[in-house]
């Protein structure tokens, strides 16, 4: 199901994080490209039956200790189908460290039903303040939580997810 994006489906990826997320949680076209050369980040794609045509997409860093989703996304036509079930499993099975990804805080009600999926997906809130620094150069940052893979992680642990993190995606120098 999840394969890694070829460069002539960008522009679709790019269309649905646009889609997705809010303007301070992804990068303009050109940054966004430029990652594609990290050798840390790749993108994964899910197509609809025809081959052709992206509908879900799991952007992954892979660190030594461990793996961060920086951004899962499926076509809104899709949602509630069972999708994003099926990708966390299979990317699971795909990713031997341990998991985290950033998550909105609960505040509205689409913040708390994405939370609930998590959790019904093995994710778990580690209750340790985070704020995502401005992804690039005229974003916000965004007050977000951490959530992991299979259990909660201790507050050393976050610490270290936040400052690799920090320098290595956000190129910020201190976390803070």
């Amino acid at each position: 199901m999840l394969e890694i994006m070829k460069d002539q489906e960008f522009d679709q990826v790019y269309s649905l994080m646009q889609k997705s997320f809010p303007i301070d949680e992804y990068r303009p076209v050109q940054e966004q490209q430029k990652l594609l050369q990290n050798q840390n980040y790749r993108i994964y794609t899910v197509h609809d039956t025809d081959k052709t045509t992206v509908r879900a997409f799991l952007a992954v860093w892979q660190f030594c200790d461990f793996t961060y989703f920086e951004h899962f996304a499926v076509d809104t036509a899709l949602r509630g189908q069972g999708m994003g079930s099926m990708i966390l499993k299979e990317a699971s099975r795909l990713f031997d460290r341990q998991i985290c990804l950033e998550a909105e805080l609960p505040d509205t009600e689409i913040a708390k039903r994405r939370i609930e999926f998590y959790r019904r997906n093995g994710y778990f809130s580690n209750d340790y303040f985070y704020m995502q620094p401005p992804i690039s150069e005229g974003r916000k940052a965004v007050p977000l939580m951490i959530m992991t893979a299979k259990c909660t992680v201790t507050k050393e642990q976050f610490e270290k997810i936040k400052a690799v993190l920090y320098r290595e995606v956000y190129h910020q120098t201190d976390a803070g």
